[in-house]
């Protein structure tokens, strides 16, 4: 007998030899783990009905990885799932001691581990075009909203929430928030979020054009082609961190800079040029209109021409808060930019047309800077014309030369969505990707990756994570999109963004358990309440807490997490 207080338990299979050290008392009917050894049975008020379970903390569990691996883990079950998880990523990931290699040192033990380990470091093979037609597709944003009803509570244990030994669990990335990815060190993260984000555009979870499916496709094709190869190549560890330090040492004699040249710099730069302006309504067929544009601090104004500049402007737009989206075709020659800029009775919708590749560099860097509250004056901007340069040039169908296979046989289907694989044939997708494929060919696989995981972060919808909720004083159902810096009201029945809220405006937000609302105050007395239809409370909670937790970290605290800070921000369940 084990003796708690005035009260025993008896083991039936007491004479069993057996390590109870990771053993805990579970106690069924109030669904709670007992786990403080001190406590009476009286202080954790069990009375002589209650049922209570002698079971191991630490139960096997297939989790799905991104790339679609299904590992079987010993995870922990008494746990809250937040610190579960931490320790399943600290194993898989490698915040725990490495090898020279970068291999964590738990793979390294035995052979069997170091095969496992080198299954998450690589991208798997192309799906046959058959897999990705069974898989099960989000055909509406109702339907994505769904989706989301499923994360499981990171204040509860698995156990408390109906997880069983050997059962099955899907392990994402939820946050779109990522600090601090050291390819060298990072592999196995790196690749996974590789994955999560080449089947969410394979299954259609996100939006795309049909250049950026392309090009999507053609990096695809080239990780496939190297990844193996690459990986079988060891990487110089010495040569790495010469390369870290020169590095470190360039930033830092960059940014030391005297007073006089911070007084030069004061003056934050501007942009002027003659730019389009579209205006959709509904009942017109206007199109657009030349006008003279100067972009200054976040807002755009434009005037008749350059010589009325020093004139009142037409117009003004404050793009602190809007929403950036690119309408491009360089086929086509179409650099367009699409605006929504909130105003007092919802998003107005502007497009900007820009007359070659290098004025929208520039003006749609300013306008994404400008949607985050940032200047031109910003350390960023350079980097993101860079960027967005580097992206249209990858659209660029470049003719291949004599040495080029051009029967080369690719699984086409295998590298777009089922909505390509329906529009184009395998022989005239097959010329496009490898016209795409020679404008990243010479890309290593870690370059060609990052180089993915880049433009998919510039898509629209990127990071969007759809509730199904009802405002407070309306009838009807609309969507709330969750991004890693906003709140966006969507209108359910034809998708158009009504509002955006960011949470930089945020001044505080809490939820009532009792009718399951969550209520948030902005900014200029901007207040609004909704409750959820097709999740709980619970969920929204996490998602703005677990964001908010996110924008607190810096490098320095990168390999720390406060617990403490990350469930005070989510927390308030009316179960605890």
């Amino acid at each position: 007998p084990n003796n708690f207080g005035d009260r025993q338990i008896f083991l039936s299979s007491s004479e069993i030899k057996q390590d109870w050290s990771d053993h805990a008392l579970w106690w069924e009917q109030k669904q709670q783990w007992l786990l403080k050894p001190s406590w009476t049975l009286d202080k954790c008020g069990i009375h002589a009905d209650a049922r209570l379970c002698l079971t191991p903390q630490h139960k096997p569990l297939q989790l799905v990885m991104p790339s679609s691996i299904v590992l079987r883990m010993r995870v922990c079950f008494s746990s809250p799932v937040f610190r579960t998880i931490m320790g399943i990523c600290k194993l898989l990931t490698g915040t725990i001691p490495k090898l020279a290699n970068g291999m964590p040192a738990f793979f390294a033990e035995t052979p069997e581990t170091e095969v496992v380990y080198k299954i998450l470091a690589v991208s798997q093979p192309a799906p046959a075009p058959e897999t990705i037609a069974k898989l099960y597709r989000t055909t509406n944003i109702m339907e994505k909203a769904h989706i989301n009803s499923r994360w499981l509570d990171s204040s509860r244990s698995l156990l408390q929430q109906g997880v069983k030994e050997n059962d099955k669990l899907i392990l994402r990335f939820k946050y779109y928030t990522f600090h601090d990815i050291i390819p060298q060190a990072d592999v196995v993260r790196l690749t996974q979020l590789y994955e999560q984000s080449r089947w969410a555009i394979l299954l259609e979870e996100i939006e795309c054009t049909e250049e950026e499916m392309m090009v999507f496709a053609a990096l695809q094709y080239h990780i496939g082609k190297v990844s193996l190869t690459e990986q079988s190549v060891a990487s110089c560890p010495a040569m790495e961190d010469l390369d870290s330090a020169l590095q470190c040492l360039e930033v830092k004699m960059e940014g030391e800079s005297s007073a006089d040249d911070m007084l030069e710099t004061m003056t934050a730069p501007e942009l002027h040029d003659y730019l389009k302006i579209f205006r959709p309504k509904r009942l017109t067929l206007k199109g657009y209109k030349q006008y003279w544009f100067t972009f200054k601090d976040t807002t755009i104004s434009y005037y008749k021409s350059k010589e009325e500049s020093s004139k009142e402007p037409i117009q003004q737009m404050n793009l602190k808060g809007c929403e950036v989206a690119p309408d491009v075709s360089v086929a086509g020659q179409k650099f367009c930019i699409r605006l929504l800029i909130p105003g007092p009775e919802g998003m107005n919708e502007v497009y900007l047309r820009c007359e070659h590749e290098q004025q929208y560099s520039r003006w749609m860097a300013a306008c994404r800077l400008a949607s985050k509250g940032k200047t031109l004056a910003d350390s960023s901007f350079s980097s993101e014309v860079q960027s967005i340069q580097s992206f249209l040039a990858m659209q660029k169908t470049t003719p291949r030369n004599n040495t080029a296979q051009t029967d080369e046989s690719i699984n086409t289907h295998s590298l777009v969505s089922p909505r390509y694989q329906k529009k184009y044939k395998p022989k005239q997708l097959t010329p496009r990707i490898l016209e795409a494929y020679q404008n990243v060919a010479q890309l290593s696989l870690t370059d060609a990756i990052q180089k993915f995981l880049q433009i998919w972060q510039a898509l629209p919808d990127f990071g969007l994570s759809y509730i199904v909720v009802r405002f407070k004083g309306c009838r009807k159902d609309e969507v709330l999109g969750i991004a890693n810096n906003r709140l966006i009201r969507i209108d359910l029945s034809v998708g158009d963004v009504v509002k955006t809220w960011r949470y930089n405006t945020m001044r505080q937000w809490n939820v009532n358990w009792d009718i399951k609302q969550v209520a948030i105050e902005f900014d200029g007395n901007v207040n609004i309440a909704f409750s959820c239809v097709t999740a709980n409370c619970k969920i929204v909670h996490e998602y703005i807490g677990g964001y908010i937790f996110m924008s607190t970290r810096c490098r320095e605290q990168s390999d720390t997490l406060n617990e403490e800070l990350f469930h005070k921000l989510t927390g308030g369940h009316e179960a605890l």
